[in-house]
């Protein structure tokens, strides 16, 4: 298996890699080429400070902090998948989404599908990419402002939002 890390700007490059590496192979098997695009995950750093603040705002705001982070979960975009199942497996499939993890919630939709529901499936914050961390984040310091709780400045936090890996 050969990976190759690439910007689309180097396209003529790797397609003269690609090409050279084909050329390697094998005539008597079949292969698989996949292209993906690299997703970086959210810092640690980002996911302790979202913490932080959460939990100011729960001093301040006297909601617990799971409920504050529950909140922000539903607000993100971009985190979730709706599926269509029997009305007889929609308690299974949410009891086993949320066992996931805190922020791994579920809602239900009406289907037009006889028997059916539709499950919202919310991903939590430990698969967030940087602009969807960066998201929560921006959520939970807008709460802050508005509740008088100091912050890090847009600059302290773009820093902390670019240490990845």
């Amino acid at each position: 298996m050969k990976e190759i890390t690439f910007r689309k700007a180097d396209s003529i490059k790797v397609v003269a890699e690609v090409a050279s590496y084909i050329d390697s192979l094998s005539d008597d098997k079949s292969y698989k080429l996949v292209l993906s695009e690299i997703r970086h995950k959210r810092s640690l750093n980002a996911n302790a400070y979202a913490w932080v603040l959460m939990d100011k705002l729960a001093e301040k705001t006297h909601v617990p902090k799971t409920e504050i982070y529950k909140s922000y979960i539903k607000e993100i975009g971009g985190n979730s998948e709706i599926v269509c199942v029997m009305n007889e497996a929609v308690e299974d499939l949410r009891s086993g989404w949320e066992h996931n993890g805190l922020g791994w919630l579920t809602d239900t939709l009406p289907s037009k599908i006889p028997g059916c529901t539709n499950v919202v499936l919310y991903f939590g914050s430990s698969t967030y990419d940087t602009k969807q961390m960066s998201r929560l984040i921006d959520i939970i310091i807008q709460d802050c402002r508005e509740n008088d709780i100091e912050y890090l400045t847009p600059d302290e936090l773009a820093k902390m939002l670019e240490e990845w890996e």
